[in-house]
């Protein structure tokens, strides 16, 4: 018994010790983590940074759509309507656009509209203006010799709503809240003085700088304190057509 017990704890212990050496023998060596946590790393990067160019571009585009819808809405007066017919007008030193508000003075647009289709006003030209005033036509021509509407003269048609703004197109005639015939005028700038006394029946959507040429030509002031005068060269209307809508 007493030779056993050694025996059996030299036994033990050996084959514990062959435990241990066949457990190191068979232990697979560990693969290191690192190369998989830096490609994670670089993918949750990767999704951070497009879910923030995402959520930056998306604003900037409606905030960008909606800028341009305000602009359209700023750009529309009382008087404007898609509907509108519209003038143009061919002289000398190019092409104005004139939007005429047949929704606000169908009177005056109306008649203005007759003769124009008539070719009344072709071969005219403009026979007063004035830098920062107004260009004004409808009843001379190069030699002098004036012309009558064959309509005469209409009512004084105003609205409230409609002034005498830059590019605005209105009705001379010979004092204030007077009805014209054929005469025209359109503001090189604000004319509020204006308001109230002259009809406006359009204004310009294109070519308001051929407007400012033709105001800054040189005149002769005929007109004296009123304003303006006959420019030193003729500035002709060739035509004004009508497009209807």
């Amino acid at each position: 018994m007493t030779l056993s017990f050694p025996f059996r704890i030299m036994t033990t212990k050996k084959r514990t010790e062959r435990k241990r050496a066949n457990e190191t023998k068979n232990k697979k060596p560990t693969k290191s983590r690192k190369p998989l946590i830096i490609v994670a790393l670089l993918i949750g990067i990767i999704v951070v940074a497009a879910g923030i160019i995402f959520i930056l571009n998306e604003p900037f585009n409606n905030g960008t759509n909606g800028q341009d819808s305000n602009n359209e809405t700023d750009n529309q007066d009382s008087g404007s309507n898609t509907e509108n017919p519209v003038a143009i007008i061919k002289t000398s030193k190019g092409i104005v656009k004139i939007e005429l508000f047949e929704n606000k003075t169908p009177i005056t647009v109306e008649n203005f509209v007759k003769l124009s289709n008539d070719g009344f006003y072709d071969g005219m030209i403009f026979h007063r203006i004035m830098d920062n005033f107004m260009i004004q036509a409808g009843n001379t021509y190069p030699n002098g010799t004036s012309k009558i509407s064959p309509y005469g003269n209409i009512v004084f048609e105003s609205d409230s709503e409609l002034t005498h703004e830059d590019g605005a197109i209105s009705m001379a005639s010979t004092g204030a809240k007077v009805g014209g015939s054929a005469q025209f005028f359109i503001c090189d700038g604000a004319q509020p003085g204006l308001d109230g006394n002259y009809a406006v029946f359009g204004k310009t959507i294109e070519g308001i700088d051929v407007v400012r040429d033709i105001a800054d030509e040189p005149h002769d002031n005929s007109y004296g304190s009123v304003g303006g005068g006959k420019p030193l060269e003729d500035i002709l209307i060739y035509s004004i057509t009508i497009e209807e809508f």
